[in-house]
């Protein structure tokens, strides 16, 4: 028991230590692209982990992804450009695209999740293009693939300061899933995944859980699209696409399914080899078809790591902890 606290807290260290770490860095590196970066990578990786909580723990695989991102996006963009730019309606505005994010999640489980996998998959990319067609029609409002700029609130306007919010985010998000997942709705939900018919007869509504983390999922997802907007002070139908989706797909899969940690490496890798490679571009033409590059990154990825980079080496890390406890054990009874 104490080994295992131990253990504990040593993780909860290590976690505070690199959270510090991050909080330091604008500090003490002085790098605007980088710090823009890196809130990049923070905003992705909150989009992840909210894909990382239907596909690795309740093993649904959803395309409409992107519409719960959108929905975030629209709601702060909208408020902000048509209300005002001030800090309690960028938190309104927040809670407005979780709603609105909730209350569609909702409806499309409620509806779907009774079916197949591949139903719901297939349901959430319709829904997701009929919003994306209504975005991009209701032009007063959206002034539709033109999109418009606004104003972010003044204390954003320094990117420290934007950065140091997005962080807390993160590190919130991060904290509140591990702890949904962890709980004991999180083990039906790894059961559902694992087999839902068996979950079903020990008596559980499984259809109960998976609308549940659907929801979850979706309130997530808005809350990265309201920082995304604002990290760019502009807002399109490109929020909505189903790049979007895919992006945080690979980024699940590459970092880890099913690790919460994953979804962040994941994220950290796509955006820096995005960065790079676009870096690249402007000295070697070659580059210009950096999509085909990033395709070869994934490929590799996938081939040397097939649960992901955290899951392959946490699946590494435990087989040779566990020939180490066996080699004690032999010992310990030749002794």
């Amino acid at each position: 028991m104490e080994h295992m606290l131990g253990k504990i807290n040593l993780k909860s260290v290590y976690f505070w230590l690199i959270v510090l770490v991050f909080v330091l860095f604008p500090f003490v590196i002085d790098s605007r692209p980088m710090t823009i970066l890196l809130t990049q990578i923070f905003i992705f990786a909150i989009l992840a982990m909210s894909y990382d909580i239907l596909l690795g723990y309740t093993g649904i695989v959803s395309f409409g992804h992107a519409m719960f991102f959108g929905f975030g996006a629209y709601a702060t963009s909208v408020m902000l450009k048509n209300i005002d730019s001030s800090l309690t309606v960028f938190f309104l505005s927040i809670i407005v695209g979780m709603v609105i994010a909730g209350i569609v999640s909702f409806l499309i489980g409620l509806l779907t999740l009774r079916l197949q996998s591949h139903f719901f998959a297939m349901f959430t990319l319709a829904v997701s293009g009929l919003f994306l067609v209504l975005a991009e029609k209701w032009r007063s409002l959206t002034q539709g693939n033109d999109g418009f700029t606004f104003r972010a609130p003044e204390i954003f306007s320094d990117r420290i300061n934007f950065y140091l919010f997005v962080l807390f985010c993160l590190v919130l998000v991060f904290l509140l899933l591990r702890l949904f997942v962890n709980s004991p709705f999180g083990k039906v939900l790894i059961a559902v995944k694992e087999n839902e018919t068996r979950t079903k007869a020990l008596g559980y509504k499984t259809i109960y859980y998976k609308v549940v983390s659907s929801v979850d999922a979706g309130v997530a997802a808005s809350l990265a699209g309201s920082l995304y907007v604002v990290s760019l002070r502009f807002v399109n139908t490109s929020m909505m696409a189903i790049d979007v989706t895919l992006n945080a797909l690979l980024m699940t899969i590459i970092g880890g399914v099913g690790t919460l940690v994953g979804p962040i490496v994941g994220a950290a890798i796509i955006e820096l080899a995005k960065h790079n490679l676009s870096i690249l571009a402007k000295t070697y033409p070659i580059f210009e078809r950096w999509i085909i590059f990033f395709g070869i990154i994934y490929i590799l990825a996938v081939i040397f790591f097939p649960k992901g980079v955290v899951g392959t080496l946490k699946e590494k890390w435990e087989g040779r902890k566990m020939v180490r406890q066996q080699a004690m054990k032999q010992k310990e009874d030749a002794a």
